[in-house]
């Protein structure tokens, strides 16, 4: 877009102004018309002829004018919606580019055997051992897929922290502290009558401790301690827009921050929700309305959470920051006027990482290329706009001095009718 200090006028504004005057020029050649038979029936025939091609000449000049108005204006909104769809590739690319990026911020380890692993997070769920996450770990651990097949497990898809991925370190780490250790190990079912398995009541209302969770756990000698998150899919309120195209992962399409010149604020790596990485295995999942585990789990618990490079980046960014935020640096908006502030909380479950660093890097070079032809283009959108709004401008001019010819005209026409119907009043 042009810069913010450069205001185009509305198009249906310009346009309502071209078919109201066009309008107007109607009526008016109706009245001259009526002067011109009028000076027919008082032997004027010369004079009203001369009139009457005089205006037909005005009308035709300003219709051609009017029509070129339309026409600039058509050209201007197709180059303007041009940009606006380049506008949002060029985005998009910054946002992945932006990712890759990020993994060169510090982090608490840049070993690679460091990198947060599906193992090691699994490893930290089973530290949590009276954890109904660490008791259904176990079970796994020790039974394998059989697990799956029991009547109290085979509605549960898993533990929060084992269903989703991420890029880098970085993003492991804010993302666990934003959610929380709890909301780590909250356990993901597909339907009520799971939960409900989970956990049953005798007749006095209390926590049967030989059913459900905590008879499994008593059966491995362990035991189930205080409250536990349980996530149900089908009672959650879905994501009800639209996906990127031609996304195997199925982001969703969220409209991205602007600013009020139009521009992404600088630092902007994407929304938390698209950051997430479903595994194959789960990309398949849907609930029994048709939704997947991001349009369900991953929005319900990130929203429309937005992610920067730098917490300053953030701040400066807080006009387009509605449902929360946060930095690789470490910052974080909860909600509207909520900061967390202090030491990064260092939450021992986190996300694990994706090993495609390598197929990600030949990626992310050939975005770097698209995104400078990109640019080139949208340079020379710039231009094609300057120059028809250029074009449009003058079309409007000329338009409104010939309006201005063709009112002098009628006032000229309609005095001498009335000096002529005078004089023959006299006769």
């Amino acid at each position: 877009m042009f810069p913010s200090n450069h205001q185009f006028s509305g198009q249906p504004r310009a346009l309502a102004v071209v078919e109201t005057t066009t309008t107007s020029i109607q009526v008016d050649l109706n009245e001259a018309s009526l002067v011109s038979r009028d000076e027919v029936q008082n032997g004027g025939f010369s004079e009203a002829k001369s009139i009457m091609e005089s205006s037909e000449k005005l009308q035709d000049d300003l219709r051609t004018l009017g029509m070129k108005i339309k026409q600039h204006e058509d050209s201007l909104k197709l180059l303007r919606n041009q940009k606006n769809k380049l506008d949002d590739t060029i985005l998009d690319m910054q946002v992945k580019l932006g990712k890759y990026h990020s993994s060169s911020l510090p982090v608490v380890n840049k070993d690679e055997s460091h990198l947060q692993s599906e193992h090691e997070t699994t490893e930290q769920i089973l530290r949590h051992e009276k954890s109904a996450a660490g008791i259904l770990c176990q079970l796994k651990a020790h039974h394998g897929s059989q697990a799956s097949h029991l009547t109290l497990t085979k509605d549960v898809l898993g533990v929060v922290a084992t269903l989703g991925k991420v890029d880098d370190e970085n993003l492991s780490r804010i993302f666990s502290e934003y959610l929380g250790v709890q909301t780590m190990l909250a356990v993901v079912c597909n339907t009520f009558e799971g939960v409900k398995a989970l956990e049953t009541f005798n007749q006095d209302g209390c926590i049967d401790k030989t059913s459900g969770l905590h008879g499994l756990a008593a059966s491995i000698g362990r035991s189930l301690d205080g409250r536990f998150i349980v996530i149900c899919l089908e009672n959650l309120r879905p994501y009800a827009g639209d996906f990127v195209a031609e996304d195997r992962q199925r982001r969703l399409d969220l409209l991205k921050p602007r600013l009020p010149n139009g521009e992404c604020p600088p630092g902007f790596l994407g929304f938390a929700v698209n950051m997430i990485n479903v595994d194959s295995s789960n990309l398949s999942f849907v609930t029994a309305s048709g939704e997947g585990l991001r349009e369900t789990l991953f929005y319900n618990l990130f929203s429309h959470l937005q992610v920067y490079q730098t917490r300053a980046e953030m701040f400066r960014a807080l006009p387009c920051i509605s449902e929360g935020a946060v930095s690789l640096d470490g910052g974080m908006i909860r909600s509207n006027g909520v900061f967390s502030l202090g030491s990064r909380e260092e939450v021992d479950v986190r996300f694990p990482k994706t090993s495609t660093m390598l197929e990600e890097l030949e990626s992310y070079s050939e975005t770097e290329k698209q995104m400078i032809e990109m640019r080139w283009q949208k340079e020379k959108l710039e231009e094609d706009i300057k120059r028809e709004l250029a074009l449009l401008n003058t079309a409007k001019f000329n338009f409104e001095r010939k309006k201005q010819d063709f009112v002098k005209f009628l006032a000229q026409s309609s005095t001498y009718a009335t000096q002529h119907q005078f004089q023959a009043g006299r006769r």
